[in-house]
Parts: C-alpha cells; structure tokens; sequence
C-alpha cells in the first residue's frame, strides 16, 4: 500500500519561472501535490540560460517531478484550456512581472469566476503599497533595497551581494507556508483566495542581527561586518586559518568560551576577569581573534571541529562545493539527488527539507522536458482525444 502524503490530491498550476516560484512548487510537489508546469513555447527562462539547447543543472534542481505542459496564453485557444484546468484545480502559483496576469485578463477575480476554490498564489518582489510594488525585481535588487548587499562584506570594502539567492528562496519557502495556510482556511470557508509574498519582506527577518546592532548601537556600529557577527554581539564570532583551510567557530555563550580556552590550553583567559563576559570579549574583540586564529593554524580543519564539537562549541570545516557535491548531502535520500533526465543524461534533483513522519518521502523523479506531459495533461485532465491534441498543436496553442 502506497504510504499518503501531506498535500495528496491537491493540483497546482505552475506559473512560475527562474528561482522563486518554482521552489514554492517544488516544496508542493515533494509534499505529494500534482504540480502541472505550465510554459510558454520557448520554456521558461532557466531552461536554456547557459548551456543552449541542454537543460540547464539549475532547471534540473527545481522542477524534479514536475509535469510540463506547453501552452500560449496568448492565444485565446489557450486562454480558455488554462481556465478549464483552473475548476478542477486548487492553486495557481506566479511570479510575474506585475500587472502580467491583468494583461492576459487572467487575474484572481477571473480565475476564481471559473473555480471559487482556487488560490493564486503571486510572488512579488515589493510588498503591496510600498513605493516600488509595481516595479521589476530580482533577487540582486531586492538584495539591493533590503540591507542585504551593505551588511555583506568588510568594512572597508564595497557591497556585496550574498553568495546565495536569499530573496528568491526565501520568498518561495515563505509562498509555500501562504498557501499551506490558505488551503487550511478553505477547508473552514469553502472558498479560495488571493495571496502574495513579497521577497522585500521575506527577507528582512534574516537581517535580524544587524538590524537589532544598529538598533542597539544607536546606528554606530559598521554595517558591514566580514565573517563577525552581524551585530558585533558575540565573540569569539568568526572564520578562522586552518592548516588545511578554514573553519568556522562561535562561541554564544560562557561555556562554549570556557570550553574553547580549555581545548587552546589558555587557562589565563578562562580565569581573567577581563573576558569573563560576552560584553568584555566583544570589546577585545580584535585580540581574541588573533589567539583563536593562532591555535586554529596548527591544525586541520577536521581536527578543529572534531575538538570544540566534542566539547560542544558550535563549529564546522569551511566547505567548498566539491566537498558538499562529494559529501553526504548528496545520495538517494539526501538533499540532492541523483538521477536521470529523460533524454538520458545524468542531472540532479533537489529533495525537500520538510520531514513529516505520516507523510511519505516523494522517490526522486526528474524535471521534465519541454511540454513532456502535453498530450497526457490536456486528455486526462480536459478529456481531449489525440486528434484534438494534434489540432491545438497544428495551430501551435500547445
């Protein structure tokens, strides 16, 4: 017997492109939700992006499990076979430009006119009402007005943007948890809704470090602060030299320091009064960093971490993506996974971070190929024959 999943029965039409949206879906789907990927002919943008006609490692990523439907709706043909598959759905996901789903005279009040169930679920990049939300955005500009770009870096460099795609994620993740909630409140009210998430304020609650240092310092402390702490509050706080690399260690509170003097065999500092305080260390800040420094650059980065984990300080090896592409987290059961695209070739899917224990894992399936699911969507779901499919791509609707 099949084991259930979470999100078992529910449909979701899948809009959206490049980052956000689809790992919104992508988290539906590991869920147990059917996810229809609904694109224009040409696929959506990350398909193709860098590599030409071979789908891209990042599409691969997102889109495991996915159906593909190719669909114009441009064209009034199509328009009218989206709205059809919309009544017997539950969510539509975007995240469109604004104002597109206006221009296609699909907007929430025409969707919920052919299912009062549905939820469009719309991923912006500004929140409604701000000065920008009719604006473009992507994750490099949300980055840009959200503080993320001048908390990144060193002092006395420029800004930088963070390694990661912050804003895309955890829009989508925040997208994920608005429609979890909406469909929940349907089961009270019959009735479907409209939901956004804003990346700009997704986003600001990972700032809460900095934030509250400015806060706290009356807007004085560096805005930019390297590997430190983000508001300049905890100490030892750091990246530091390994003899193989780096390793990354913080102490939070008093027994993680006096724990970290005892492995450094510096019971001076484990007894001075002068650091006997997280408010003591911050303030010496630059001289403790060197001591840590200077003990760490004797050892491996394995050996550093074996250490202060075994003594229970929070610390790990510095590693580089050919360490996590060769490490545990990648494997069958693991958050990236191995397998087989449909033309053959090998790629990789990412699995979900979500554990529930009476919802079953999804087994890794690869992303589609272009319109891969075309003909079984459209006669399984609209009751089409093979001819009609022929037609509709005769007349290139699908």
């Amino acid at each position: 017997m099949t084991q259930p999943r979470a999100l078992d029965g529910i449909v979701v039409l899948d809009l959206s492109q490049v980052y956000y949206g689809p790992y919104c879906t992508a988290l539906l789907a590991q869920l147990g939700a059917e996810v229809i990927k609904i694109e224009p002919f040409r696929g959506e943008p990350v398909r193709w992006r860098v590599v030409g006609e071979q789908q891209t490692a990042a599409f691969d990523l997102l889109n495991g499990g996915k159906k593909s439907l190719r669909l114009d709706l441009k064209n009034p043909r199509g328009r009218e076979l989206f709205l059809r598959l919309v009544a017997q759905a539950d969510v539509v996901v975007e995240n469109f430009a604004p104002g597109t789903l206006r221009r296609l005279a699909l907007g929430y009040d025409v969707l919920a006119e052919a299912n009062e169930r549905i939820i469009l679920a719309s991923g912006r990049g500004y929140g409604a009402g701000t000065p920008q939300a009719e604006q473009r955005a992507m994750d490099l500009t949300i980055q840009a007005v959200t503080g993320v770009m001048a908390a990144t870096g060193w002092p006395d460099q420029p800004p930088t943007k963070a390694g990661p795609a912050v804003a895309d994620f955890f829009g989508g993740t925040h997208m994920m948890g608005a429609i979890a909630a909406a469909l929940y409140q349907r089961t009270v009210t019959g009735r479907g809704q409209h939901v956004e998430v804003a990346m700009q304020d997704a986003v600001l609650p990972s700032l809460t470090s900095s934030i509250a240092g400015y806060l706290d310092s009356g807007g004085t402390l560096p805005e930019r602060t390297g590997n430190r702490h983000g508001g300049l509050a905890v100490c030892p706080y750091n990246v530091y030299p390994a003899a193989d690399g780096w390793v990354a260690i913080l102490c939070m509170t008093d027994g993680h320091w006096q724990a970290l003097c005892g492995l450094m065999d510096r019971a001076d500092l484990a007894e001075d009064p002068a650091f006997a305080s997280p408010p003591a260390r911050v303030a010496q800040m630059d001289g403790l960093d060197e001591i840590v420094a200077k003990w760490t650059a004797e050892l491996t980065r394995d050996d550093v971490a074996e250490r202060l984990q075994s003594a229970g300080v929070p610390c790990a090896a510095v590693l580089g993506l050919s360490d996590v592409m060769s490490g545990p987290l990648v494997g069958d059961d693991g958050m990236i996974r191995p397998v087989r695209a449909p033309d053959g070739r090998p790629s990789y899917v990412f699995g979900s971070p979500l554990r529930l224990t009476d919802s079953a894992p999804r087994p890794a399936e690869p992303a589609p190929a272009l319109g891969e699911h075309t003909e079984d969507v459209l006669r399984r779901r609209l009751g089409l024959d093979a001819a009609e499919v022929r037609r509709l791509r005769d007349e290139n609707v699908v």
